[in-house]
């Protein structure tokens, strides 16, 4: 067996609003780690389109795979059943269970008071406020952001990977998008090894330290 599949592949899915540029904090450490690192994009059309993008960005890989990812995406990489997979790690991530929509854990807990006021435009689509990203690279990401379907948060989840596989989940205190109640809510439910941290929606640039922690720790126990 080759050197590269021995070692494991992270797969890192961004959220809405985002794309794999997000992770760029992340990526460059684990790479020095010796991982395999991919992040993986997904079009933000639908739940199912995204879930058939990731498990399309999972054939560029080999051998065992720990996937991770933010906010919206912790929906996609739980409805992905590729068996190669060996962990899931959530990082401030909706997680709906079977017969869920995104939407319906999104907002099971009163929203933050400070929390953007979101809304579909004529096409389907949502849209972040512009003044409503994090202070870090505010401007840059209100730029390039693109944009999430209705559709994403509205299907269905399916039967989700977390019921049988180990499961990461860092939880931040000081979101202002998804409930840290909501978070709880899920980590526990999942069962997972939960992390919490005074951080806020975004520690991929704001704690990216604590988010490799978490990964690498998922990384180790599924090389174990």
């Amino acid at each position: 067996m080759s050197e590269s599949k021995r070692r494991s592949s992270v797969v890192l899915v961004h959220g809405a609003w985002a794309d794999g540029s997000s992770w760029n904090n992340i990526i460059g450490p684990l790479l020095a780690k010796g991982l395999n690192v991919l992040a993986a994009p997904i079009p933000l059309t639908s739940l199912s389109d995204d879930v058939a993008a990731l498990d399309r960005a999972l054939e560029r890989t080999d051998g065992p795979v720990v996937l991770a990812a933010h906010a919206y995406g912790g929906a996609v990489i739980a409805a992905s059943a590729n068996e190669r997979v060996q962990s899931l790690v959530f990082i401030a991530a909706l997680a709906p269970d079977e017969g869920e929509t995104v939407a319906e854990v999104f907002y099971r807990d009163k929203p933050h008071l400070q929390a953007p006021q979101l809304a579909p435009d004529a096409h389907g689509f949502i849209w972040m406020p512009q003044g409503a990203f994090g202070p870090e690279r505010a401007a840059l990401f209100a730029a390039t952001q693109r944009p999430i379907a209705v559709a994403c948060i509205q299907e269905k989840a399916p039967r989700p990977a977390w019921r049988v596989k180990p499961s990461w989940y860092l939880i931040a205190e000081e979101d202002r998008m998804i409930n840290p109640s909501t978070q709880l809510f899920m980590a526990q439910r999942i069962g997972a090894r939960i992390r919490s941290a005074k951080v806020d929606h975004t520690p991929l640039v704001t704690a990216p330290e604590l988010v490799i922690e978490v990964i690498l720790e998922a990384v180790a126990n599924s090389a174990a």
